[in-house]
């Protein structure tokens, strides 16, 4: 079930209404009815990779009853539920990509052996909460958080339906609680809410879906264009990707505020970013957080001497690339990053503090690679990448005249330019936390009267759903 789909409209709804008229001291029964809420959610997808989130959930469950109850076992216990999880995640996102991989090398070498592979779908957000159960399964080992007994409520925690597919990807000190918290119906936060999810309607509507109309035309199709329409794509892909995470995340963070509950924020304007590193601390913040902190963490983090530093830091970043998809583009995105960052360290540029035109330059600077980089991420292979990036240097040629969704487009980024220029420099300028109840409620008015007069209705789903 899309977030951007009539059926999330119907049912978000009546999600909340049967919520909030359990009684606020049913906890339990509310819990079990958002419990059935989000295998319901889940299941619009495909029904029978439901199977796979309980899977998830029971391994990681049990693991952390045997870590708490059989010292002796414990780390067996949570290495048997790493194994378990990395091993569906690998069977269904990278088995073929492998298994063709190490055909072709075999091919190349005079040795045409046939490795069988399978035809799966990618389960919709199996990343997401594998890593969320994963994190649970490694706080509990660590003994930084405690084990849930009750196994409705632990599923809940791992299939909560706001966040399940695409994150944010939350910590069980954080969200775990919550759901033995009473959560009363508040109106200013079920309207703070609905804004949060209004404006992450128009990243993804106004601005994501239709930069995408021009971006999947270029990208899908390379042969066809030129060097201009290549510097166009990818400067629009950009602001494609975050309108389109940024704009799920805050869906998410909104819906699950209006029924009461608190998740971390996953985007911070990662765009006015003055260095790589600072980029990474404002981008999908869970993901990059969980990264931290069981890979880059557990290797030795900055711990070991400086040349090891790098190492983790590199190496952190790979496995970033590779989590985002088996195709050599991400693994090649995720390189290009670590070696971005490691340069970085080496000259101290994430230790300096700029301002002024000098921090302007450090944005632009900044934006430029991380741009760059999207290329890699975006192109749907290698060689598809490299006829971008030389097309962009070696083909000065204007875009192609089909392109006529220039207005929309500057409309859209200039709307989202300014709110998070404001936030940035601290300008009170937000109609939505505006102290005038008149002027937060005609906010809300006009943004849904814009998304519906100027979004891309009945669009794509959201890119961050095939990881």
């Amino acid at each position: 079930m899309l977030f951007n789909s009539i059926a999330f409209l119907l049912f978000f709804p009546a999600v909340c209404l049967i919520y909030f008229l359990i009684p606020v001291h049913q906890m339990r029964i509310r819990n079990l009815f958002l419990l059935c809420a989000s295998y319901y959610f889940y299941m619009n997808w495909e029904p029978v990779y439901a199977l796979l989130l309980l899977s998830s959930t029971l391994v990681t469950y049990l693991a952390a009853l045997g870590i708490e109850s059989y010292a002796r076992w414990k780390k067996t216990c949570l290495v048997g539920s790493i194994v378990v999880n990395i091993s569906i995640l690998f069977l269904f996102k990278y088995y073929n990509f492998l298994a063709g991989s190490i055909e072709s090398l075999l091919t190349s070498c005079g040795l045409g052996i046939d490795i069988p592979k399978f035809s799966l779908l990618l389960p919709v957000g199996i990343s997401f909460y594998i890593f969320q159960a994963l994190g649970y399964s490694i706080d509990v080992y660590r003994g930084t958080t405690r084990v849930e007994r009750d196994l409705a409520t632990y599923a809940l925690f791992v299939s909560f339906f706001p966040q399940l597919v695409a994150g944010p990807i939350e910590r069980s000190n954080n969200l775990l609680p919550q759901f033995k918290a009473e959560h009363r119906f508040d109106y200013e936060r079920v309207m703070e809410g609905l804004r949060m999810m209004l404006w992450g309607y128009f990243l993804k509507l106004a601005l994501a879906d239709r930069c995408g109309l021009i971006v999947d035309m270029v990208f899908n199709n390379v042969g066809s264009h030129n060097g201009g329409s290549y510097l166009m794509a990818s400067v629009l892909f950009p602001f494609q990707i975050y309108g389109d995470f940024a704009g799920y995340s805050l869906i998410a963070i909104g819906a699950a505020k209006i029924l009461g509950f608190q998740l971390m924020e996953n985007f911070h304007r990662p765009y006015f970013a003055a260095s790589i590193g600072e980029f990474w601390h404002r981008w999908h913040i869970s993901l990059s957080t969980w990264f931290k902190d069981y890979v880059y963490i557990p290797l030795g983090g900055n711990r070991r001497g400086q040349a090891r530093t790098y190492f983790n830091l590199f190496i952190t970043f790979v496995v970033s690339g590779i989590w985002h998809g088996a195709n050599w583009t991400f693994l090649c995105w995720g390189t290009l990053h670590g070696l971005f960052l490691c340069i970085e360290k080496a000259l101290g540029i994430g230790r300096k503090k700029y301002s002024g035109w000098r921090k302007v330059g450090r944005i632009i600077v900044t934006f430029s690679l991380v741009s760059f980089a999207w290329i890699l991420f975006r192109a749907n292979s290698l060689s598809d990448a490299a006829t971008i990036i030389t097309g962009i240097f070696t083909r000065f040629d204007a875009p192609k005249r089909e392109f006529a969704n220039w207005f929309g487009i500057m409309i859209a980024l200039g709307i989202m330019l300014y709110k998070e220029l404001g936030e940035e420099l601290g300008w009170k300028i937000n109609p939505a936390e505006s102290k005038s109840w008149t002027v937060r409620h005609l906010y809300i008015v006009l943004m849904i009267a814009y998304i519906l007069l100027f979004g891309v209705l009945g669009g794509d789903q959201f890119i961050y759903f095939q990881f």
